[in-house]
C-alpha cells in the first residue's frame, strides 16, 4: 500500500469517541488526547507514523500558532500533511503566557488532526447535544434582538444638555448656522435631536475636520 492507501485505512478504522464533558456549556466533546489516543494503535498496525509540529506565523499585526499534523508511512517515507491555525489570546484571565500557547497550540493540533483523519466534529441532528446546541443558539438570537432593540430605543432617545452644548458650540464657531443645523437633524429646536442623530453628525464633522487638517 502506498501512504495514502494506509491513510484511508486509518481513517476508516478510527474511532475516538468524546470523552470529555463541558459543565457550562452542558455537551462533550473530543479532546486532542482522545484522538492521539484513539489513533495509535492504527499507526503500528498500518506501518505508519504520525508527527505533530508547531511554529509560529505573523498575519499582519497578529501573530498565529501553526500546527502540522503529518501521516508518514514508515515503509516508504511517504508522507501527507495537513495545517490549521490558532491565534493566541491577547488577554486570559488566570493563564500566563505560556499556558496561553499551550492552549493555541493544542487547539491548533486537534484541528489539523481533524482534516488530516477525516473527524467530524459537527453533532449529528438527532443527539441530545445536537438539541441543546440548537436550543444556546436559539437563546442567544433571543439574546441579540432583546440587544439589537435596546440600543435601537437608546438612539432615539433625546440628547442630553451636554450635547445639546456641543450643538450650539459648533453654532457659535460658525461651523453651521442654527437655521441649518435644524434643518440638517428635521427638528424644531436642538433639543430634539436623537441619540442616533448626534452620533452620525459627529463622525461626519471629525471626519470632514481631519481631511481638512491633511489639506
Amino acid at each position: 500500500m502506498n501512504v495514502y492507501e494506509k491513510l484511508i485505512k486509518v481513517q476508516a478504522e478510527l474511532k475516538a469517541p468524546k470523552s470529555k464533558f463541558n459543565s457550562f456549556g452542558k455537551y462533550k466533546y473530543r479532546s486532542l488526547e482522545d484522538i492521539l489516543e484513539g489513533v495509535k494503535p492504527l499507526l503500528e498496525k498500518n506501518k505508519a507514523s504520525l508527527v505533530i509540529a508547531d511554529s509560529i506565523e505573523q498575519v499582519g499585526d497578529r501573530y498565529y500558532l501553526k500546527a502540522t499534523a503529518t501521516f508518514i508511512d514508515t515503509e516508504n517515507g511517504e508522507s501527507v500533511s495537513n495545517s490549521a491555525l490558532a491565534r493566541e489570546s491577547a488577554d486570559k484571565k488566570g493563564m500566563d503566557d505560556s499556558q496561553i500557547t499551550g492552549t493555541a497550540s493544542s487547539y491548533a493540533r486537534k484541528y489539523a488532526l481533524n482534516g488530516l483523519l477525516l473527524i467530524d466534529d459537527t453533532k449529528d441532528a438527532d443527539t441530545d447535544e445536537a438539541h441543546v446546541e440548537k436550543e444556546a443558539r436559539a437563546e442567544k438570537a433571543k439574546d441579540d434582538e432583546k440587544n439589537e432593540a435596546l440600543v435601537t430605543d437608546i438612539g432615539d432617545m433625546k440628547i442630553a444638555p451636554v450635547k445639546v452644548n456641543v450643538l450650539k458650540g459648533d453654532i457659535d464657531s460658525g461651523l453651521m448656522n442654527e437655521e441649518k443645523m435644524l434643518a440638517y437633524f428635521k427638528v424644531e429646536k436642538l433639543e430634539d435631536v436623537t441619540e442616533k442623530q448626534f452620533s452620525d453628525y459627529v463622525q461626519k464633522r471629525n471626519k470632514a475636520g481631519a481631511e481638512k487638517a491633511k489639506k
